[in-house]
């Protein structure tokens, strides 16, 4: 029988990075994966934790539509390694079958499988992921709220009224968020969403935000961050007071 003992992962209070982190986004994966996606797919369904983790992990390189539905049954096994591994694959191949399910197990008690199951949604580029990964932002340990930030920058790739509804809460985390690696994931997270917007109320908000905490944050990174975010959206009125405070001696 499975024991978990077996199987720990380190607490996601403590630590921000697992092995499964770098995983690069679908399409731009560097080497031809060396799995082959049949024997891959038998494994899936194996007796042994191990080599469902070990297929799992397979289809977050290999992109296979036959694979989702067993993925998304790995969502609940019992296993934390496998149930972390079936995320982050279903990031990989993500479909319209996959969203609902992967909603559903953000209440998983496990950190890192919450984690994966952040970035997936955040890779699906759908609306349905929106107010989900608010949620994991406003509420749940720092390892999740950090990757949330980064996942609501996706909603780039949505449409212009989920950027809208994307911004305030961000804002709010970052205003507020104990953790400065959250804080600065949220400003990044701001900049990237600000490209996208026209020159209206919602962005001149956002802007105004990230001068605020350039200006009066306390964590020296985090002023680092929203800085970068200003100049890399180039916003005239940002960079101008970003210039006139490191004149003063402020930065």
């Amino acid at each position: 029988m499975y024991d978990e003992d077996d199987l720990k992962i380190v607490d996601p209070d403590i630590e921000f990075d697992d092995p499964l982190d770098h995983i690069a986004p679908p399409g731009e994966a560097g080497e031809e994966p060396q799995y082959d996606p049949e024997e891959m797919l038998s494994l899936l369904n194996s007796s042994s934790a191990q080599q469902r983790m070990m297929a799992a992990r397979a289809f977050c390189e290999l992109e296979e539509p036959r694979a989702v539905s067993r993925l998304v049954e790995l969502l609940k096994d019992s296993c934390p390694l496998v149930r972390v591994s079936a995320a982050y694959a279903l990031g990989r191949n993500c479909t319209q079958e996959a969203i609902a399910p992967l909603i559903q197990q953000l209440s998983d008690w496990n950190g890192y499988v919450r984690k994966g199951i952040v970035w997936a949604l955040g890779n699906s580029h759908t609306p349905e992921a929106l107010e989900p990964l608010i949620d994991a932002l406003r509420t749940d340990i720092p390892a999740v709220r950090l990757w949330a930030a980064s996942a609501l920058a996706q909603m780039t790739k949505v449409n212009y009224e989920t950027v809208v509804a994307a911004l305030p809460p961000i804002i709010e985390v970052m205003r507020r968020d104990p953790i400065a690696a959250v804080r600065s994931n949220c400003a990044w997270a701001i900049g990237e969403l600000c490209r996208e917007l026209p020159s209206n109320v919602v962005y001149a908000t956002a802007i105004d935000a990230l001068i605020e905490t350039f200006a009066e944050d306390d964590d020296l990174g985090v002023r680092e961050d929203a800085r970068t975010a200003i100049l890399n959206v180039g916003d005239p009125r940002g960079l101008q007071i970003i210039e006139e405070l490191e004149q003063d001696g402020w930065f």
